[in-house]
C-alpha cells in the first residue's frame, strides 16, 4: 500500500473526498449543530448533507416529532427549515468550505418548486445538490414523486435544467422497483444517487390508542433497516455499474462492520444518521476501523473495495 497516499479517498460524482462517510440530511443541521461537541470535526467526513430546505419557510409538524423504537427511531420533522433564500444569504456564508464539502438537500410539494430551490442553490457555493423525492405531490393528490418512477424523473429534469452542479437523487424504499426508478432517473440527468431514504412506520400509545407520532406516521431510520438498505444499494449498484454512477449507501449504518458491508454491496461512500444522536464522534471510529480492515486485505483505497460482493447460485424468494 502506498503510504503517501490517502486510501479512505474517494471519487464522488467529481468531487474529491477525503473520506467515504457521508453527514446525513437531517441530522447534522446546517453543517453547523456536531461543532459545538468537543473532538468533533467536520475534517473527518468526506461530506455533509444539509437539512432539506424548501423554497419558503416551514414550521415543521406538531409534536412529537420523534420517537424511539427498536433497534431504530421514527421521526416526522415535517421538513422544517427556514427557506433557500435565508440558507443560501445567511448560513452559506458561515460554512468552511475548506474542512469538507457541503450538499445541499433540496425539497418540495411540486416540480416548480424543486426547479426554483435548486436554481438558487446552483448560484451559491455548495458543492452538490441532493433531491429529495419522497415529498408528497400536492398537485397528484399527495403521491409522493420518489414513489413513482415517472414523477421521480420529471422531477430529476427539471432540477438538472437549473443547474450544472452535480445532482444526487434520493431513492425511497417505499415503492415497488427502486431499480426501475433508478434507470429512469438516470436518464432524466442525475449523477448519483443516495440509497436509502428511511422506511415508513408507526408506534402507538395503548392507553390513548393514538399514533405516538403527532404526524401519526413517521421515517424509520436506524439498525433495524439496515438489511433492507443493502439490498436496495445492490440493487440500485447493479444498474448505476454499467454508467459510473455512484451511490451513497445509508441506512442503519453503526459500526464498522456496518461501513464496510455497503461499501461490499456498491456504494461509493457511506452515510452515517442515527447513529450520531448516540455516539456524536463515531465518525474517527468507522474511519480508523475502514482503514485497518484495508490495511488487513491489502488493498490499495476504498475504490478497490466498492462492489466487491461475490453472490452465491441462483437466488429465490424468500
Amino acid at each position: 500500500m502506498n503510504p503517501t497516499a490517502n486510501p479512505l479517498a474517494v471519487d464522488f460524482c467529481g468531487l474529491s473526498l477525503d473520506s467515504p462517510l457521508v453527514l446525513l440530511s437531517g441530522c447534522v443541521g446546517f453543517g453547523e449543530e456536531y461543532t459545538r461537541v468537543r473532538g468533533f470535526s467536520n475534517r473527518d467526513v468526506g461530506a455533509i448533507c444539509l437539512k432539506g430546505t424548501t423554497l419558503e419557510p416551514r414550521p415543521g409538524n406538531p409534536p412529537h416529532r420523534v420517537y424511539e423504537t427498536p433497534m431504530g427511531m421514527l421521526n416526522a420533522i415535517g421538513l422544517q427549515n427556514p427557506g433557500v433564500d435565508h440558507v443560501v444569504e445567511r448560513i452559506l456564508p458561515q460554512l468552511d468550505f475548506g474542512e469538507t464539502r457541503f450538499i445541499a438537500n433540496v425539497s418540495g410539494s411540486t416540480i416548480e418548486e424543486y426547479h426554483e430551490v435548486t436554481r438558487r442553490f446552483d448560484d451559491s457555493p455548495i458543492d452538490a445538490i441532493e433531491i429529495n423525492i419522497s415529498c408528497p405531490n400536492v398537485k397528484e393528490g399527495g403521491v409522493a414523486f420518489g414513489n413513482d418512477p415517472d414523477m421521480s424523473a420529471r422531477v430529476v429534469a427539471a432540477c438538472r435544467k437549473a443547474t450544472d452542479k452535480p445532482l444526487i437523487t434520493k431513492l425511497s424504499p417505499n415503492q415497488t422497483d427502486i431499480a426501475d426508478n433508478a434507470r429512469r432517473c438516470i436518464d432524466a440527468g442525475t449523477d448519483g444517487f443516495a440509497v436509502i431514504n428511511t422506511l415508513m412506520g408507526m408506534a402507538i400509545d395503548i392507553e390513548s390508542r393514538t399514533p405516538v407520532i403527532g404526524n401519526n406516521q413517521g421515517g424509520l431510520s436506524g439498525p433495524a433497516i439496515k438489511p433492507v438498505a443493502l439490498l436496495k444499494v445492490h440493487q440500485v449498484h447493479q444498474v448505476c455499474k454499467p454508467h459510473g454512477i455512484p451511490i451513497i449507501g445509508q441506512g442503519g449504518v453503526a459500526s464498522v462492520e456496518d461501513a464496510i458491508e455497503f461499501l461490499i454491496a456498491g456504494a461509493t461512500t457511506v452515510g452515517v444518521g442515527t447513529a450520531l444522536f448516540y455516539d456524536p464522534l463515531v465518525c474517527k471510529t468507522l474511519n480508523a476501523g475502514i482503514r485497518d480492515y484495508l490495511e488487513r486485505h491489502a488493498l490499495e483505497n476504498v475504490g478497490e473495495l466498492v462492489g466487491s460482493l461475490r453472490l452465491h447460485g441462483a437466488t429465490h424468494c424468500g
